[in-house]
């Protein structure tokens, strides 16, 4: 069973189905699923951020997985901040997945996907930073 941080992007996206949809409900049936408590309040906040992007079923859906996300994912106090990626707002992911010492971060975000594995690893962070697609590739 990995340890795994998803990132709201994916989440958001998974409102369209598709790898989002897989990976995100794949990754929340057969591993643990980690949540901090700066990653539920960028949570909270999406579908006031998204009401006029999305419909109201996708918003309805949004919200559904969100609420299924935080009533099964292990809710994570960060003490230790991470600052590492070029984009300050995706260094709470980082953060969570040193503090929970995850196997995986599932994003879409280039800033975190092009993070060389060298920098976590100097800043004691032994994740892969994974799309969705490669995370329903190479993880069971």
């Amino acid at each position: 069973m990995a340890k795994v941080v998803i990132d709201a992007n994916v989440i958001i996206s998974s409102a369209f189905g598709g790898k989002p949809l897989e990976a995100m409900t794949r990754a929340m049936g057969k591993h643990e699923v980690f949540l901090s408590s700066d990653i539920k309040r960028e949570l909270e906040g999406v579908p006031y951020k998204l009401s006029k992007k999305l419909t109201e079923g996708q918003l309805a859906f949004v919200r559904e997985k969100f609420h299924e996300l935080v009533g099964m994912a292990i809710l994570v106090s960060v003490s230790t901040p991470v600052t590492l990626s070029r984009d300050a707002k995706d260094d709470h992911y980082l953060s969570l997945c040193k503090a929970v010492g995850a196997d995986f971060l599932i994003t879409g975000d280039n800033d975190l996907l092009i993070i060389p594995p060298e920098s976590l690893i100097e800043n004691g962070i032994y994740c892969r930073i994974i799309t969705p697609q490669d995370f329903i590739k190479y993880v069971s």
